[in-house]
């Protein structure tokens, strides 16, 4: 039997006995009560009854029947009462319905009643059968004497009829409240299947299961949220790559998470491969809009760490920019030379000297050569490179005069994150700028172990509107699309090691924009 039917006839039955166990109940009260009911009722009666001066009188005096009889029957007719009884003082009857026990003794016993008390709620047998009585005493005028009583008794059958009158309105509510109960029951039976999609308790919790094994089990970061965009399953990595708590029921705009991975949930709209910023990490972030039954229910993302692999990939691109500055040296280096044996051949000699002399000049102010000034073979190859991409963009890189570096790197990759993402940007915005020559300048001090970086650019400055957003990722000036990464990555890696980038000055006089980096712990302090 499927456990919807089981819940279905448990709540039946417990329906049909709480209605039972009710009536039952309000049967006995309502049985009590009326036969309470007609007690009150017969001592009312036998009260008035003895209040009559006539039948005082006679009862004291002790005259049977008469005018004691009539006053009897029509009592008894006046108030459907079985009987009305008058008494002396030693319990002989002086009127009764029937004319025969008229001067017996009565067969009930009338103690109590002469005694001066009420006698209630008594139910027995008499010469006229099995009834509800009560007795009352009848008092001489001045209450000092008790002269008689006064017996009034109802059937039984009466408050037995009136009780089943009342027994079957109950059980008609009774009847009624079960068809509701039922009703109600199949109702809920309904809901839940709906609510469980016809699913058992076994099957629910196996696919209970099957989720933690699923969300726990993989590799990659998966958070979901409802229509109302409140988080309603994750798992543990996607809070280790977050670098963040991801509460059931949190709100997704209230937590502290990257503005891509808020834009993609608000827009809705499939996303593949998405990067994002997310502590020091970077990460790679699928989303997807779950539908059931044609209607939205939420949204769910998936994340994949992508930090080694973007380190691995931005060490790569440095030792390929590195290569392809080598290269164009040796190319240029191998002409040089062969300039140089032609004028010798042919006995140049002085315009050999001339030449050397030139080449000299030239090359001292290049910034790859400055081995005093930065000793780290690191950082020349780094300023080698993007010397000869800023070449190659007819842009000119420099280095500062105060530019003093004695030691050496302890993270050549941080260094080339930082150091290399501003520079490109600072060449970027060279070449979009309006001054000519297009230049950039990069500062490198030592102080200790900490390296602080400048580079300023002769670009136009960083817009007002973006000078509060530009270290956010996905923000760029840039307008291909697939930026917006590098100061994110930058300040990353910075942060991480206890440092800070920051938008200096942002070019609103004669030069471009000014980005100064603090790296705390990235020299050696012994050179």
């Amino acid at each position: 039997m499927r456990f919807s039917r089981q819940v279905l006839l448990l709540q039946i039955g417990v329906v049909a006995l709480v209605v039972g166990l009710g009536v039952a109940l309000v049967s006995v009260l309502l049985r009590d009560t009326l036969t309470e009911q007609f007690s009150q009722r017969a001592l009312a009666i036998a009260k008035s009854v003895a209040a009559d001066p006539v039948v005082v009188a006679n009862a004291a005096a002790k005259i049977p029947g008469g005018a004691l009889e009539d006053r009897v029957l029509a009592v008894t007719a006046a108030n459907d009462a079985l009987f009305v009884v008058i008494t002396d003082d030693r319990g002989i009857r002086l009127a009764h319905p029937t004319l025969s026990e008229i001067g017996k003794r009565v067969t009930t016993s009338p103690d109590r009643a002469l005694a001066g008390f009420d006698d209630v709620n008594t139910v027995a047998s008499g010469t006229l059968g099995l009834s509800v009585r009560s007795k009352t005493p009848i008092w001489t005028p001045d209450h000092r004497r008790v002269v008689g009583e006064v017996s009034v008794g109802f059937e039984v059958a009466q408050p037995i009829s009136a009780f089943n009158r009342k027994l079957v309105i109950t059980l008609l509510f009774a009847g009624g409240a079960l068809l509701l109960g039922a009703g109600a029951s199949a109702l809920l039976n309904r809901r839940l299947r709906r609510v469980t999609h016809g699913l058992e308790p076994h099957e629910l919790t196996e696919l209970l299961y099957e989720r933690e094994a699923v969300l726990h089990g993989i590799g990659e970061g998966v958070l979901a949220v409802d229509e109302a965009n409140r988080v309603s399953v994750r798992n543990d990595e996607a809070e280790r790559l977050l670098g963040t708590e991801l509460p059931i029921g949190a709100a997704l705009s209230e937590l502290e998470l990257s503005p891509r991975l808020h834009k993609a949930v608000a827009e809705g709209r499939p996303v593949d491969n998405l990067l994002a910023v997310a502590g020091n990490r970077v990460l790679v972030i699928n989303s997807r809009a779950v539908r059931l039954d044609d209607r939205p229910i939420g949204t769910v993302l998936t994340f994949r760490d992508r930090t080694d692999l973007d380190t691995l990939t931005r060490e790569l691109d440095g030792i390929r920019a590195l290569s392809d500055g080598l290269r164009a040296q040796r190319h240029e280096f191998a002409n040089r030379l062969h300039t140089l044996y032609g004028l010798l051949q042919l006995g140049h000699h002085a315009e050999a000297v001339e030449y050397l002399q030139t080449l000299t000049d030239s090359s001292s102010a290049r910034p790859s050569e400055l081995g005093d000034a930065v000793a780290d073979p690191y950082l020349q190859a780094l300023l080698v490179a993007k010397t000869e991409q800023a070449q190659e963009k007819g842009l000119t890189l420099k280095l500062a005069e105060d530019t003093w570096v004695p030691s050496t790197v302890t993270d050549p990759i941080a260094a080339n994150t930082v150091i290399g993402n501003l520079v490109d940007n600072a060449l970027h915005a060279a070449r979009m700028g309006p001054r000519r020559p297009a230049t950039v300048e990069v500062g490198l001090l030592a102080e200790g172990g900490t390296l602080h970086v400048s580079v300023v650019d002769s670009g136009p400055g960083v817009p007002a509107e973006l000078r509060r957003t530009l270290f956010d990722e996905g923000v760029s000036t840039k307008i291909a699309p697939g930026h917006g990464l590098g100061l994110a990555l930058a300040r990353q890696a910075a942060r991480a090691r206890g440092g800070d980038v920051w938008l200096a000055d942002p070019g609103t006089g004669e030069t471009g924009a000014l980005f100064v980096a603090k790296l705390p712990g990235m020299l050696t302090e012994d050179g």
